[in-house]
């Protein structure tokens, strides 16, 4: 468990971007969040457009809440996010105070809660003024509705900017969630103030909750062979068939070796290599099956890696072109 000033979270943390929608039976949803708390993680992470469709995976939750996890709930540290494609429309996305509450409100709808523990804006919008955008979470806090703010995939300058006016607001930023992995480090580059993401974050004690530390599954035996068939690569999703270059899998290949010569799984050395830094409060990990979970939370177990390990690991830790949020706001 690690803290960001008032908040405590585990290193590792349920993401439920993909996997729970309506192409995924509830049991088996259930299975996975249900075996994810027993295993002591107690951090369940959100945004209005997770599903498919848009608002599936907070109506799992929000069942789930209702019934197995009742009386769990003030153990439990609920989060989800507005500023992405949540519905049609003009404030169903972006950063605007209309959109922004208008979203906390149907969430909070489709989670059968009052509150819940981080609100996050899901990504910097450069039409909308930060005082708007950042004032909306405020406005989330005083109401009840957020215990906390945050905010996900602010480059560095824009971070540094969110937190000036939420210290004018009187809003102290709990949370930020960016992209990172070894093959997407973005959040080390140095800022136009010489300061890189992470250094930002810890200079203001601001929480780093990293999402996709297994690069959309790269960073998982699943591709070290090519694409199978009904891989996320295969179907078209997120992850690119073009970021399988046979550079970057040859440095995936690579990594799998040093990991195995470490007695690890590659999963398990990517998630270890995120949380070696002091500045990441949690990794968002997701999981399709409860053996996948168990395999990724092993790696929270671990003792640090050892100095000639990452020595090596640098070498083939490099940026693979994979961050396809930084046009729309990371590189902003």
């Amino acid at each position: 468990m690690r803290r960001a000033g008032g908040l405590a979270l585990p290193a590792v943390s349920l993401g439920l971007w993909q996997n729970f929608g309506d192409g995924t039976p509830f049991a088996d949803q259930r299975r996975v969040v249900l075996h994810a708390v027993d295993r002591g993680v107690f951090h369940l992470d959100l945004a209005n457009n997770y599903g498919p469709p848009p608002g599936a995976a907070e109506t799992t939750v929000g069942r789930l809440l209702a019934t197995d996890l009742r009386a769990h709930r003030d153990t439990l540290v609920v989060t989800t996010k507005a500023g992405y494609r949540g519905w049609p429309g003009p404030y169903g996305e972006h950063g605007s105070r209309k959109g922004l509450l208008a979203s906390l409100d149907a969430s909070l709808g489709r989670l059968g809660t009052d509150h819940v523990d981080v609100f996050w804006s899901h990504r910097f919008d450069p039409r909308t003024p930060l005082e708007e955008t950042i004032g909306a979470l405020a406005d989330a806090v005083r109401r009840g509705k957020a215990r906390h703010a945050g905010i996900s995939s602010y480059s560095a300058r824009r971070t540094t900017e969110a937190l000036a006016v939420a210290d004018g607001l009187g809003l102290p930023l709990a949370l930020h969630q960016p992209s990172y992995s070894l093959l997407n480090r973005w959040v080390e580059r140095p800022g136009p103030d010489g300061r890189s993401l992470l250094d930002v974050c810890g200079d203001a004690g601001l929480g780093v909750v990293a999402f996709s530390p297994l690069a959309q599954g790269m960073l998982t035996d699943r591709y070290l062979d090519g694409v199978p068939a009904g891989s996320r690569a295969a179907r078209g999703g997120p992850l690119q068939r073009a970021w399988l270059t046979p550079e970057t899998l040859a440095h995936v290949r690579a990594l799998d070796a040093l990991a195995r010569g470490a007695g690890l799984t590659l999963p398990q050395l990517a998630v270890a290599w995120v949380l070696r830094d002091a500045r990441v409060t949690s990794v968002l990990v997701g999981a399709r099956t409860t053996d996948q979970l168990d395999g990724t939370l092993a790696a929270a177990a671990l003792p640090p890696l050892d100095d000639d390990l990452l020595v090596a690991v640098e070498r083939h830790a490099v940026d693979a072109g994979i961050n396809l949020w930084g046009s729309r706001s990371s590189d902003l």
